[in-house]
């Protein structure tokens, strides 16, 4: 039986156990929620991938084969990242503009652009295992009105990179049993790392921008609007079409 982890709500685990037969329907919502919804701050992607693949062998969870649990959960992600990606074109700079809520904050975007001004378009393939990246990607690309189709495509190879391969990844683990054993019994740390490493970084953030800009008030400084400090963070249209700066030199 499957010991319930210290934050069971954040168990992939306890999440499918707890879905009973929605449970694949759950992990692709999820799935879609972390690029579709901007809410993947706390939600264990990579780790419920590699423990639906780990299950779909183990347990037989889902009802199906791992040849559809995989592609399922890769459209999930697909449809997950045109829906931000629309968020970001409809919604434009000002989607940016409410960086104090702490998730959707200015640092997370500007971490976002700086992948961009690196890995080009690229971007929207490698950061699906970037996590807070992968959230903000799609939008970033969608307020900066990267061409349609080059997004699609990108979006398309990074969500059977990302959702397909790492299903796959957890099926096969199924295969060797120490490394299975090793998956399920330390998933506490594995959540606890990833969460626990994410909500520390953000709310660092959150505070730190909040005594600067408290700080710039007592000293009676001119703040930029909220409006133009969200366009400041609009992409270059250019920035989509550069090679990937491999050496980290800032040459493309």
């Amino acid at each position: 039986m499957h010991q319930i982890a210290l934050i069971p709500w954040l168990d992939p685990a306890h999440i499918i156990d707890v879905a009973g037969p929605w449970a694949l329907l759950v992990v692709c919502f999820i799935i879609f929620a972390e690029t579709g919804l901007l809410i993947g701050f706390l939600l264990p992607g990579d780790t419920l991938l590699v423990i639906s693949g780990l299950l779909t062998h183990t347990s037989d969870v889902f009802g199906v084969n791992i040849w559809v649990v995989s592609l399922l959960i890769a459209l999930s992600a697909f449809v997950g990242g045109e829906v931000g990606y629309l968020i970001g074109h409809k919604g434009g700079p000002a989607v940016f503009e409410r960086k104090e809520s702490g998730l959707f904050s200015k640092k997370n975007v500007e971490r976002t652009n700086a992948f961009f001004e690196r890995f080009g378009g690229l971007t929207v393939i490698l950061a699906r295992f970037v996590p807070i990246v992968r959230t903000f990607t799609p939008v970033a690309a969608g307020v900066g009105h990267m061409p349609w189709k080059k997004y699609s495509l990108y979006n398309l190879i990074g969500a059977l990179l990302w959702g397909f391969g790492l299903t796959m990844v957890g099926y096969l683990i199924a295969y060797i049993p120490w490394v299975s054993h090793l998956v399920v019994e330390y998933i506490d740390i594995i959540l606890l790392g990833a969460v626990g490493g994410t909500a520390l970084v953000t709310l660092w953030h959150y505070f730190s921008e909040r005594h600067k800009a408290k700080k710039a008030r007592a000293a009676g400084e001119d703040i930029t609007t909220d409006a133009a400090e969200a366009e400041a963070l609009a992409l270059d249209s250019e920035v989509f079409d550069r090679s990937p700066d491999l050496d980290g030199d800032g040459k493309h």
